[in-house]
């Protein structure tokens, strides 16, 4: 199942590419939610504003949590059982992303919150809209942080230590959350 991100596809057999292009939709995602939340001077929404709204709360209540178990519960911990300096390093690293994975839920939770009576009633108070663009604001630091941490530094570091096998297995545990029967050569 290659997902298509730009001009690159990756597939379950090459994970850390994957993961990476689910960077480059989570980017693509928040920024559909800030130009929302910026173009809505008043609080209410059109046409598009809202069929962008709802598609990124989608994709951010469901896909996303895929993601970040793909990080902690398949990709982070092979990369603990290798041990060695430099992966303790980034290790130190992935425990800080983890940290940010636990802030990072709680502001998309009250912004689907938010966004789902946006949706539903079609307009947000001034102070709701507030709240809104505060968190996103949260969110988008957060992200550019944790995302050029991961892209340039855990992911090539695991590419280097982790044996193909375990590669594998890291895309099979991601197929398998999103309901894959296997991992395409």
């Amino acid at each position: 199942m290659p997902v298509i991100i730009g001009d690159r596809a990756a597939s379950f057999s090459n994970p850390l590419a994957l993961l990476s292009d689910c960077h480059r939709r989570i980017e693509m995602f928040l920024r559909a939610l800030i130009a929302v939340a910026d173009q809505s001077r008043d609080g209410s929404l059109n046409a598009e504003q809202r069929e962008a709204l709802e598609k990124a709360l989608v994709y951010f209540r469901e896909a996303a949590p895929k993601h970040t178990a793909d990080e902690e519960e398949s990709l982070f911990p092979r990369m603990r059982r290798v041990g060695g300096d430099e992966v303790r390093a980034a290790l130190a690293q992935v425990d800080a992303l983890e940290r940010e994975h636990r802030i990072a839920d709680e502001l998309h939770r009250r912004i689907d919150r938010l966004g789902q009576k946006w949706l539903a009633s079609g307009a947000l108070a001034a102070d709701e809209l507030t709240q809104v663009r505060t968190a996103l604001a949260e969110l988008k630091n957060i992200y550019d942080r944790h995302i050029a941490i991961e892209d340039e530094q855990v992911f090539p570091l695991a590419k280097k230590i982790l044996a193909a096998e375990e590669q594998k297995k890291v895309g099979e545990e991601m197929a398998s959350r999103r309901g894959a029967k296997k991992c395409e050569p």
